[in-house]
C-alpha cells in the first residue's frame, strides 16, 4: 500500500514522516527508490534535529542525489520571501516522472562519465612503480686454487624476484688469485644487497668458492 505524506514543509507534515521512518532506512524497503525522491522532493529544508529518522533519510537520500550530480550547486530560491512552498504544485512535480527519473537508464555519455572516472580513480590508486639501481660487486676467492668458473656459476645460481645478474670480468689481484667483478641489476623495494651478500652468497653452497663480496659502486637508475 502506497504511504501518504501531506504538508512536509509544516512540522505536523515533517511529524508523521519521522514516525513512518521509525524502524526503517527508506520509504519503500531496504534500498533508495522513486518513492525516496518523489519525498524528497516535496520536503523544502533538512529536518531539523527533533525529527531524527527524517534528518537521517534526507541525508542519505542527499548524498545519492549529489553523487548523480557532481557540479557545484550555488542555492536557488522559489517564490516570495518568507512564503511556505503549496502542497499540491510540489505533489505535481514529484509525480511527473518523465520530466526527471533519476534512475533510469544511462545514456551513453553517463557511461563514458562513469568509465573516464573510474579509469582516473585506478590510475591514482595504482602502486608507482619501484625504482631501479645498478650495482657492481667485487666477489672474491678463498684462494688462488678456487675454480672461478664454480664460482661465477654459483654467483649467477641465486635468483631473487627482482634480481638480474649482468656482464662480468676476472681481475687480478695479486699473487695469482684473481677475483670476480660482476654488474647486477636490481629493483629496490624487492633486493637488499646487504640480504642478498649475508644470506645467500656468504652461505652455504656459496662459500664454498666465496670468501667475501664488497660493493663497489651503486648508482640508482
Amino acid at each position: 500500500m502506497a504511504a501518504v505524506f501531506t504538508d512536509l514543509h509544516a512540522q505536523s507534515g515533517l511529524k508523521s514522516l519521522e514516525d513512518f521512518l521509525s524502524g526503517k532506512t527508506y520509504i519503500s524497503g531496504d534500498v533508495i527508490s522513486k518513492d525516496d525522491v518523489k519525498v524528497f522532493g516535496a520536503v523544502p529544508t533538512k529536518p531539523g534535529s527533533e525529527f531524527p529518522n527524517a534528518s537521517r533519510w534526507y541525508d542519505s537520500i542527499s548524498a545519492v542525489l549529489a553523487s548523480r550530480f557532481p557540479g557545484k550547486a550555488v542555492g536557488v530560491k522559489f517564490g516570495a520571501a518568507g512564503a511556505a512552498p503549496a502542497a499540491e504544485p510540489a505533489k505535481e512535480a514529484a509525480d511527473d516522472d518523465d520530466d526527471l527519473d533519476l534512475f533510469g537508464d544511462e545514456t551513453e555519455e553517463d557511461k563514458k562519465a562513469a568509465a573516464e572516472r573510474e579509469a582516473a580513480k585506478a590510475s591514482s590508486s595504482k602502486k608507482k612503480e619501484s625504482g631501479k639501481s645498478s650495482v657492481l660487486m667485487d666477489i672474491k676467492p678463498w684462494d688462488d686454487e678456487t675454480d672461478m668458473k664454480k664460482l661465477e656459476e654459483s654467483v649467477r645460481s641465486v635468483e631473487m624476484p627482482g634480481l638480474l645478474w649482468g656482464a662480468s670480468k676476472l681481475v687480478p689481484v695479486g699473487y695469482g688469485i684473481k677475483k670476480l667483478q660482476i654488474m647486477m641489476t636490481i629493483v629496490d623495494d624487492l633486493v637488499s644487497v646487504d640480504t642478498l651478500i649475508e644470506e645467500r652468497l656468504t652461505v652455504e653452497p656459496c662459500n664454498e668458492y666465496i670468501q667475501s663480496c664488497d660493493i663497489v659502486a651503486f648508482n640508482k637508475i
